[in-house]
């Protein structure tokens, strides 16, 4: 899914000063499982941007979930990436939504909704229900294929995905009448631990 990118990347990861030590140390990171991932379960990183993953540590220090903000740097080798920034990935997701939809409506069931965080600026839906639920789909119908696969000693037509990248836009505009937004990034999720291959301290983090 991802011929064309160069495969290594840095990523960067905002956390508690205890959780980055532990990472340092050799510690796997924490597969995050919420409904309303971004990109789907896996462990989180801000791509090339150490500065935006350190403001997301401050701010769950600001809720009280983090006593003190780090930020741990990591050498991702995206591996098979379901790179949602290319045509041929989102056209796969675009059929991934449409299987969800059925299978919902075949079981009676609504679907999930994003939304908006109370007290955040509306429209950026940062509880991405829906976005998640279709990715999880995604990546569970391409699992049941290659096990089918496997079953027949053929190989699958997809293999299962390492990696999830995927570009954001969000925040307010950088300055008025512009198409740029002060917190617009890029995301990685990686769901194999494997792909992280060196994780480092930042320099001035």
């Amino acid at each position: 899914m991802t011929s064309l990118r160069t495969s290594f990347v840095l990523g960067f990861h905002g956390c508690d000063h205890n959780t980055a030590a532990e990472l340092l140390q050799g510690k796997p990171f924490r597969q995050s499982t919420e409904d309303f991932d971004w990109l789907g379960s896996g462990a989180y990183f801000w791509e090339s941007d150490p500065g935006r993953a350190m403001e997301w540590a401050e701010s769950k220090v600001k809720r009280g979930s983090y006593r003190k903000a780090a930020v741990v740097g990591a050498i991702i080798d995206l591996g098979n990436c379901l790179d949602l920034t290319v045509r041929e990935n989102l056209e796969l997701l675009s059929d991934a939504y449409r299987s969800f939809e059925t299978a919902r409506a075949k079981a009676g069931l609504d679907l999930p909704v994003n939304k908006d965080v109370r007290g955040v600026k509306d429209g950026d839906k940062l509880l991405r229900f829906l976005d998640c639920a279709v990715i999880k789909h995604l990546h569970q119908n391409i699992e049941d294929e290659a096990q089918q696969a496997r079953q027949r000693g053929s190989e699958p037509l997809f293999p299962p995905f390492d990696t999830v990248r995927g570009l954001f836009v969000e925040g307010e505009q950088v300055y008025p009448g512009g198409g740029f937004y002060q917190k617009t990034h890029t995301q990685i999720a990686v769901r194999t631990e494997a792909c992280i291959i060196g994780v480092f301290h930042p320099r001035n983090r």
